[in-house]
């Protein structure tokens, strides 16, 4: 018996209903971490004023690769492991 039409009911790829299930809190896991690099890169671009890679890392999506790289290799103050982020509110005097 053919329930589903000519793909067997299993739509394109003959995957189910549970492949969207198993997929779905991955592919968010995935957006919150490139979230979480990109926000950290840019926050560091603007404010060592480095407009290039502002734009570069706005622009190019590499699920938090290049951002990497560029906090802990290219920016001109590179992060150390054991130092934290940079704060949002200034020191008041």
């Amino acid at each position: 018996m053919n329930y589903g039409g000519a793909d067997g009911g299993w739509g394109p790829m003959g995957m189910g209903f549970g492949a969207g299930l198993v997929m779905a809190p991955i592919m968010l896991l995935l957006v919150l971490w490139s979230l979480y690099w990109k926000y950290r890169a840019l926050w560091h671009a603007a404010k060592n004023d480095e407009k290039w890679w502002f734009i570069g890392l706005l622009v190019i999506n590499t699920l938090g690769i290049l951002e990497i790289l560029y906090l802990y290799f290219f920016s001109k103050k590179a992060l150390k492991h054991n130092e934290r982020n940079v704060p949002m509110i200034p020191p008041q005097s």
